[in-house]
């Protein structure tokens, strides 16, 4: 049988409604699009990702992104949503997500996005620590939050609530907080973005007086490993880890400063298995080879990002190497030392 593949086709309104400036956000240049489409744009872009998919067996949607959606004037909502509509009586499109604040939801925002058939709406909470939200300039409380998703919830729709690490005022300690927060607010999903010092922001300005510090690329992995397993562990999808790469900060063009990388999921991912990988083998004598199975869909990150977690045990052992068994769980491997010994 094959499996479902899941598809978002993204429809980015950058900063339509937005109430406040973030101190970290400048929308268009993070996203790559400077204009909202109009709805004939819409309803091209869905019918060219939709020639685009390859999969027969698949699970489509359609994500508003970008924008502060449910500020945005009603007539104007109702325009978007009205042109995925027929793709959902088609099945072609199985569901909508969308993007918000918590402050820019009450119940009759909530029965507009029901009558048209929204199925997930996520909030950019960025942080549960009322001293980082009120020093990101973020505009809400964390109790703002609560009560949102809260409603949220009571309609039945999907809740996804967006976490940023790294902004002014955060430590470890509290994204840890602010993830087990998430947690127990319900979210189904969850997105992880290190924060990035981009031009023409007040985190710009404050980085270049000296006010503010981003985290390394270093830094934001070891947080990162740290709340993406508690997650897991507690049933929250990650669905992002890292900002989606747009040519401004491929290029360089728009980001000053921060952990951004292509890859960061992978590097995330790299450094899990490579601490998992270490304890496992570290009773072995230097002399063995040994042979690590783990699930096909994981062998690249257990391998590790440009190979490094195999090159780092080849320097150790005498030789090491890795192949796919299909009956290996997620998250879990066998190592067989070639004299057949093995260890979990």
């Amino acid at each position: 049988m094959n499996e479902i593949k899941h598809y978002t086709i993204p429809v980015f309104v950058p900063e339509m409604a937005c109430p406040f400036q973030c101190a970290f956000c400048n929308q268009k240049k993070i996203s790559g699009h400077y204009l909202a489409p109009d709805f004939s744009q819409t309803d091209e872009t869905i019918r060219r990702y939709l020639r685009s998919f390859k999969q027969n067996s698949r699970f489509v949607e359609v994500g508003f992104f970008g924008g502060t959606f449910t500020g945005i004037p009603t007539e104007v909502q109702e325009g978007y949503l009205k042109v995925v509509q027929p793709y959902l009586k088609s099945g072609q499109i199985k569901g909508i997500r969308l993007s918000t604040r918590p402050d820019y939801i009450d119940e009759q925002v909530l029965t507009r996005l029901k009558k048209y058939n929204v199925s997930t709406i996520e909030l950019g909470a960025q942080s549960l620590n009322d001293e980082v939200l009120k020093a990101s300039f973020r505009g809400h409380t964390a109790h703002q939050v609560k009560i949102a998703s809260e409603q949220i919830k009571s309609f039945g729709f999907d809740l996804g609530l967006q976490m940023m690490i790294g902004l002014p005022h955060d430590t470890l300690d509290k994204s840890m907080e602010t993830a087990k927060k998430i947690i127990a607010f319900g979210a189904g999903n969850t997105r992880i973005y290190p924060s990035l010092v981009i031009k023409n922001t007040a985190m710009h300005r404050w980085y270049l007086q000296g006010k503010y510090k981003p985290l390394s690329i270093e830094e934001a992995v070891n947080w990162s490993k740290v709340l993406l397993p508690l997650f897991e562990n507690n049933g929250v999808k990650v669905i992002r880890l890292g900002l989606h790469p747009s040519e401004g900060l491929l290029n360089g063009s728009e980001l000053v400063a921060g952990p951004f990388h292509p890859s960061f999921r992978e590097l995330v991912l790299t450094e899990i298995w490579s601490e998992k990988l270490q304890t496992a083998c570290s009773d072995f004598p230097d002399s063995s080879s040994l042979e690590i199975q783990v699930s096909p869909k994981e062998i690249n990150v257990a391998i590790g990002y440009k190979a490094v977690n195999k090159k780092k045990l080849q320097q150790k052992f005498k030789n090491v190497i890795f192949t796919p068994n299909n009956n290996i769980i997620s998250g879990k491997f066998k190592i067989r030392k070639l004299d057949n010994s093995t260890c979990f």
